[in-house]
């Protein structure tokens, strides 16, 4: 294993001193610059504008600019911003990460949730109405446009209905005047989610030494009850429970569109290798020994089928941390998506070079995670 993960993180090495080369000269070979619509004006004078070309760094050759933004690279200093300007690009970065991560991660959770659960359920019933139901649904939803969805749900949940707020992280009026920032709070919520995520997964790993269906059920609920109700009067008591719930409000919109979209790819590969996991013999001799189909499908059968959905979860995630152009900007959600189109429209090259940089490296990350989650939930794949 050891020799597996120095090769592997020599290869990632490799490939990000590559990508972020391409994506460097890519930015480069896009026409136009970002101080075009300044040196333009014809009431600039040249002073101004060879002060400009200076500032920005475009009185040098590319090539120079090139292996400057290496060196920099190499210590983790991805520049500065040109369009907010002088922030440097990794702040505005870390800035937004937060809002993306928590967003699309747990959409991608409750959709893997839903997938894993469905998959296996339409696989069971194979040919059965529940199945060709499930399965077109999955199919329906996964092939529709996503802004088309995403403007479905906003005049669904927004405007007939009126239980979820439109548009935008928080509601302006609420937050006027208030001593802390928005930014605190969500970061604390997603603290506060992290425990939970925390509490469920113990509760899992000890609800699997209990014995009776029952008593699983009961340990995990009650664990979930307490940790939520904990979590509330947390809120409560620190006064910040409204603003709390706003940004959780605010949330679910996007949450649900991308749920609907993204749930069928889980569900298909959950279902077609449940399919194959069925035939196999063992599953002939539970169901010989008179086991119940609940304890063969779930126990026997998904368990087994879970290896593919897992590695798929955990790439996926990877992606997941370059945000969505298309949701953040549909639901004004000011993650990293919109900060990358931000950047695309006002020709922002370090900001478009770092946006990219920092979802290549997750993504990296995510595929040397998946490899080595894959080994250890297989016992038959060695390194």
């Amino acid at each position: 294993m050891v020799r597996f993960l120095s090769k592997r993180i020599v290869q990632i090495v490799i490939l990000l001193f590559i990508y972020v080369t391409i994506v460097f000269w890519l930015m480069e070979a896009l026409p136009g610059s970002f101080l075009d619509k300044y040196l333009m004006n014809p009431k600039i004078t040249p002073e101004i504008r060879e002060n400009l070309k200076r500032q920005f760094g475009f009185d040098k050759p590319v090539f120079t600019r090139y292996l400057y933004y290496m060196k920099n690279f190499l210590v983790l200093d991805l520049g500065v911003s040109f369009s907010y300007f002088p922030r440097k690009v990794t702040t505005l970065i870390m800035e937004r990460l937060p809002r993306t991560v928590f967003l699309f991660v747990t959409a991608t959770l409750v959709s893997y949730a839903l997938g894993y659960n469905l998959g296996k359920k339409a696989a069971w019933s194979r040919g059965k109405i529940a199945d060709k139901v499930t399965t077109f649904t999955g199919i329906i939803f996964w092939t529709i446009f996503l802004p088309l969805l995403a403007i479905f749900n906003i005049w669904l949940f927004g405007v007939i209905l009126g239980i979820l707020p439109l548009n935008q992280f928080i509601e302006p009026n609420l937050w006027r005047d208030v001593p802390f920032s928005a930014q605190d709070v969500f970061l604390k919520l997603m603290l506060n989610a992290f425990i939970f995520l925390v509490v469920f997964l113990i509760a899992a790993i000890i609800s699997q030494r209990l014995k009776t269906i029952p008593a699983k059920k009961t340990l995990l609920y009650t664990s979930l009850a307490g940790a939520v109700l904990i979590s509330i009067l947390i809120w409560i008591s620190s006064g910040k429970g409204t603003y709390a719930w706003d940004i959780i409000k605010h949330m679910v919109l996007p949450v649900i569109t991308l749920t609907l979209y993204t749930f069928a790819g889980s569900m298909l590969v959950m279902r077609d290798t449940m399919l194959d996991v069925i035939r196999e013999d063992y599953i002939t001799t539970a169901k010989a020994k008179g086991l119940p189909d609940k304890v063969v499908r779930d126990k026997h059968a998904a368990r087994n089928a879970l290896l593919p959905l897992v590695t798929n979860f955990v790439i996926s995630l990877g992606f997941t941390i370059g945000g969505g152009i298309i949701t953040e900007t549909m639901f004004s959600w000011p993650g990293l998506g919109r900060l990358y189109l931000e950047a695309l429209n006002q020709q922002d090259s370090p900001l478009l070079i770092g946006c990219l940089v920092f979802t290549g490296v997750f993504v990296l990350v995510a595929h040397l995670v998946a490899d080595i989650l894959y080994a250890f939930l297989d016992p038959r794949i060695r390194y």
